[in-house]
Order: structure tokens, then sequence, then C-alpha cells
């Protein structure tokens, strides 16, 4: 798939959580919304118009900025691009994109707590992966 549609990246961001801060941890979303700012600003700064769609976890922290407002922020302010932001969020049962990037995930998890898969070195030259709080 990766190789015949040039359009289509795989990406994919781990952290180490025992490493992060812990008063950072005591919020798990606003760690995950950092962790999809890291991976996508700087793509979507190249966009006149990104939907956005996240599974529910996604649209609230408890502060009570959206992870939608975070990011239009961050476009529009850090990055000082008009691009536009659509959010459409989707339960996975109903969308098979959500599912394919469930398993995509799944499948870095179990390469990282389980040690190396087939699949994943089978994937990992496709698969753009950063890595965070994993130390020196």
């Amino acid at each position: 798939m990766c190789d015949t549609n040039t359009d289509i990246r795989l990406q994919a961001i781990t952290v180490k959580k025992e490493n992060v801060m812990t008063h950072i941890r005591s919020d798990s979303n606003k760690l995950y919304n950092y962790m999809i700012r890291l991976s996508l600003l700087d793509f979507m700064a190249t966009q006149d118009f990104v939907t956005l769609i996240p599974d529910p976890r996604a649209i609230k922290v408890k502060s009570g900025n959206s992870l939608h407002d975070y990011l239009q922020t961050e476009l529009w302010f850090t990055k000082n691009v008009e691009t536009t932001i659509s959010t459409v969020p989707q339960d996975s049962r109903y969308c098979s994109g959500i599912q394919f990037t469930d398993m995509l995930a799944g499948l870095v998890r179990r390469h990282y707590e389980d040690g190396e898969h087939p699949n994943f070195a089978t994937l990992c030259p496709r698969i753009v992966l950063s890595r965070l709080y994993f130390g020196p």
C-alpha cells in the first residue's frame, strides 16, 4: 500500500511514560495532545485545510482545552499559517481508518513491550518513528 501510494505516510510516536515527569502524567491527554502536535504540526502547516479524525479520547483534556483548539492555535501563532482544521471525531467501530491506525499502534506497542515482532520488521522501513523520553 505504501509502496504504490506515495501520499500515504505511516507515522508513530512512542513515549517511555515512566520517564515523563509526574505532573505531566497527571493528565495523560495533555501528553497525548503534545505527541500529536509533534507528529503532525509541520505537515499540517503545509496544507490549507486539514480534517482531523480523532478518537473520542482526544477531544478534551482536564483543563478544558481541546486537541482541535490546541493544534489550531499552534498553526496560527507558532507556524504563522492560515491552515484551518475541521475535527470530525469518530468511534473506531465505524471508521476503518481509525481501525487501521489502532492496528498499527498495537504493532508498534508490541514491538516495544514484547520485543521484535515479524510484522514490525516488515513495516518498520515504511514507518516514520519518533521516540520521546527514552533517555540518552
